[in-house]
């Protein structure tokens, strides 16, 4: 991706100009911000996107990277919304990365908004601290080469696999809590949700185990059993019990063991014996 000196290209999108000319403030503020693109919808977005209006991101696109780095849109929008963009968005080839601007009213949004793959979101009114931290979570995603080649080969690498930075909005008491994927210890299916466990405790998303289990694939999860995906770096034993397989993720008191299912245990042994060169 662009180099330090180049910094990054991104998209401001609201459709009232006051936020818009806001935003766009707060990122120029931003040494990682090389120029910040504007639209006042989701249909002017694509069209910028497509490369309509600007030479250099058609130019990138031609050269395999996302047609900017990263999208700050907000979620209430007339028209196509901030939601139905990111849905766009995620068809891509080489998908930017999606920074979400939003109400408090919209908490609803942003827990199912995972499932677009947002990296981050900045409650309205916004300032200048939170959109500095949504940034450099969008510089450590799009990383810093400098050679085109290194470029193009880190997009499609960002675009085929998740990020170690990658968060999960989980409502809670009424707040909107950003969960890092790399806090989760193990997930648990409950019905059509997911409970993701972390040292410090466990919170409910409205997302299927599978589609989990599918996202998450290149970074170190695997499905154990119909019921649970674990972060197989977190497995300290594969042990023998009396109802077949079982593994211990952690150690100490808080270690958790967790049934493997006959179909699973061939492909955990050989997960533990011989893990991917690389994804984790």
């Amino acid at each position: 991706m662009p180099s330090d000196n180049a910094g990054l290209l991104v998209l401001a999108v609201d459709d009232e100009a006051p936020g818009l000319s806001e935003i766009k403030f707060l990122l120029e503020s931003s040494p990682h911000i090389r120029r910040v693109l504007t639209a006042f919808d989701a249909a002017e977005a694509l069209r910028i996107l497509r490369g309509d209006y600007e030479q250099e991101v058609m130019a990138r696109t031609k050269a395999g990277l996302p047609p900017v780095d990263a999208v700050f849109a907000d979620i209430n929008m007339p028209g196509l919304s901030g939601m139905d963009l990111a849905r766009v968005l995620s068809a891509f080839r080489h998908p930017p990365a999606l920074v979400f601007v939003t109400g408090v009213e919209e908490r609803d949004a942003l827990v199912t908004a995972f499932d677009v793959g947002a990296l981050d979101f900045i409650n309205k009114p916004i300032n200048e601290e939170r959109v500095l931290k949504a940034i450099s979570r969008v510089a450590d995603r799009v990383g810093r080469t400098s050679a085109p080649a290194a470029q193009a080969s880190q997009a499609a690498q960002n675009a085929a696999e998740p990020t170690d930075d990658e968060v999960i909005p989980v409502e809670l008491g009424g707040t909107i809590k950003l969960v890092p994927r790399a806090s989760v210890r193990y997930v648990e299916a409950q019905g059509d949700y997911a409970r993701l466990h972390t040292q410090d405790g466990s919170h409910l998303v409205r997302i299927p185990l599978a589609q989990l289990e599918e996202r998450w694939a290149n970074a170190g999860f695997v499905r154990i059993h119909r019921s649970y995906l674990v972060a197989l770096p977190l497995v300290s034993e594969l042990r023998m019990t009396a109802n077949g397989y079982a593994v211990v993720i952690g150690t100490g008191e808080g270690a958790k063991e967790l049934p493997v299912s006959r179909r699973h245990t061939k492909e955990l042994k050989e997960r533990i014996v011989r893990p991917p060169k690389s994804g984790w």
